[in-house]
């Protein structure tokens, strides 16, 4: 049985690169939207969900940094992964988008091999995370299936919202329950209060990244939600007993 092919949205104004990215990713399996510019490319996401984002970072009318915020204003595009192409040589604007939260970034002029290794390395990363994410059906642990179904919610929302700061009451008025039903069925369940539970899912999140290789803290930071840099990894420390470096470290070590 074929793999469904990955849809790609393609933002590039330089008509002969476009084509010519456009043309290398179809070659390389993929379903590609090419779109010439930022405002036409989140007319076509309002309607269109794709697999990965590669942009061109300088555009007119909205370049890839502007375009890439208002796209991670929608919480349904927080985990589609986002490729800024970029001619600009200066690292503190490659910086700049790393910290805004893209995934890669590829220096003009490129290597096609180049591009399709970094867009297959972050599409198996998304997959990989998503299955590991997902309930399992052939699980051999038997729960009720109203106690089932409020830890596959409450999961599916802080996983889709792991960006954003979750507030109690948000996440109790999404479940259809008070604050204080939300807190109970939480520690009746994981023995944990609802404020530790999703700290926890999201350290456990960074862990996962981690262990399928990510390697840049800042990055875990930003994908996780935290508020500061020290608060994530003092959050780490604490959770797992090691700092996030020597994690890393040790699971490069492994190696």
């Amino acid at each position: 049985m074929k793999s469904q092919k990955k849809n790609i949205i393609l933002i590039e104004d330089d008509l002969a690169l476009g084509s010519s990215i456009s043309e290398l990713l179809s070659l390389s399996n993929f379903n590609v939207n090419w779109l010439v510019d930022g405002i036409k490319a989140l007319e076509y996401l309002k309607t269109n969900t794709p697999d990965i984002i590669i942009s061109d970072l300088m555009m007119p009318n909205m370049n890839g940094e502007e375009l890439y915020i208002n796209i991670k204003k929608n919480n349904k595009f927080n985990t589609i992964p986002f490729i800024v192409i970029t001619a600009n040589m200066d690292d503190e604007v490659k910086f700049k988008q790393l910290e805004n939260g893209v995934n890669d970034y590829i220096m003009k002029p490129f290597k096609s091999k180049e591009l399709i290794l970094k867009v297959r390395n972050l599409l198996d990363l998304k997959t990989n995370i998503e299955k590991k994410f997902k309930p399992d059906p052939f699980s051999k642990v038997t729960i009720k299936l109203s106690e089932k179904d409020f830890i596959t919610s409450l999961n599916e929302y802080i996983l889709k919202n792991l960006k954003s700061k979750i507030g109690i009451e948000e996440l109790s008025n999404q479940l259809f329950i008070s604050k204080s039903t939300l807190d109970k069925k939480i520690r009746k369940h994981t023995q944990k209060n609802s404020s530790q539970y999703i700290r926890e899912f999201k350290l456990q999140y960074a862990i996962r990244l981690i262990d399928l290789g990510e390697r840049n803290v800042q990055h875990l930071v930003n994908e996780t939600g935290f508020n500061s840099f020290s608060y994530f990894s003092t959050s780490f420390k604490s959770y797992v007993g090691l700092s996030t470096r020597d994690y890393i470290k040790s699971i490069k070590d492994k190696i």
